[in-house]
């Protein structure tokens, strides 16, 4: 698997690229050209010209959930498409049920903005609370179970439920990635609302195999209260994985309290890695 950041708060230095807060990875596994979100604005676009990547190869998109700086790209894509010419073939959209559903914060307006029914002439919706397999490789966890007592505790801005009430958003849809290789599995993640140590504990379960290679992505370690970050830093120093690549909603002071107990290795725009399968 080859992992490309398209988009990423930061940019790495001499690569002459945009940088937005929000995240865009290109994944490509075998026949699989994947978006994995699709950030804020068009910058994904740009930076995928400039890197020398044809959108047009796309045949896959997953959101991690329905969050603007996740989601509101796949607008600009459509007019991308609109003025070149649309996939030979529909590029499937795979999320959660609930990454589509209206989100707001402090009576702002945070959620994807779009219906999946608004791009079906050149997207095929799918839509899984269960590991849904992508590739041999390559899997979709969906809802991910919460299951320790210190994450994904607190919501985020509202959301509507399925009988049309305002309630609080606990970002249900929020899920991620999960690679195998022969080495151990790679875990890629959009912000971790539901919990990086959760999400990682549910892909050990769902790939069998608790050697973990690298965890890429944000870990929602924004500002996050000691203890957290404690009990955090104390699962990667049990959790013995190779090597870690927090970004986008993980900040300095945290970096540096898992740079104490795990191999941490920067992230930005125009980072690219190759994990052998």
């Amino acid at each position: 698997m080859k992992l490309t950041v398209l988009v990423d708060n930061n940019t790495i230095i001499d690569n002459y690229l945009i940088g937005e807060p929000g995240v865009c990875y290109l994944i490509e596994t075998g026949p699989i050209k994947l978006l994995f979100d699709t950030g804020y604005s068009d910058v994904f676009i740009k930076n995928a010209q400039t890197l020398g990547f044809d959108l047009h190869a796309l045949n896959t998109i997953v959101l991690s959930h329905g969050h603007n700086d996740h989601s509101w790209g796949i607008g600009h894509l459509a007019q991308f498409y609109d003025q070149s010419h649309r996939p030979a073939a529909p590029i499937k959209l795979i999320t959660h049920p609930d990454a589509c559903r209206p989100k707001q914060y402090d009576g702002l307006e945070i959620g994807a903005k779009f219906s999946a029914q608004e791009f079906s002439p050149w997207l095929e919706t799918i839509t899984s609370q269960t590991p849904y397999r992508i590739a041999d490789d390559l899997i979709f966890l969906g809802e991910i179970p919460r299951a320790n007592d210190f994450e994904g505790l607190h919501p985020v801005g509202c959301t509507v439920d399925h009988d049309g009430h305002t309630v609080d958003d606990f970002v249900r849809d929020d899920s991620a990635l999960v690679c195998t290789t022969s080495k151990g599995i790679v875990v890629i993640t959009g912000c971790s609302h539901s919990g990086i140590c959760n999400i990682l504990e549910y892909a050990k379960k769902v790939a069998n195999d608790d050697r973990v290679v690298a965890v890429l992505g944000g870990f929602h370690l924004q500002n996050a209260k000691p203890e957290i970050l404690a009990r955090t830093s104390q699962y990667f120093e049990q959790l013995n994985a190779e090597t870690l690549y927090p970004c986008h909603c993980t900040d300095l002071r945290a970096k540096i309290a898992l740079d104490q107990v795990a191999d941490i290795q920067e992230v930005g725009v125009g980072l690219v890695l190759d994990f052998a399968q």
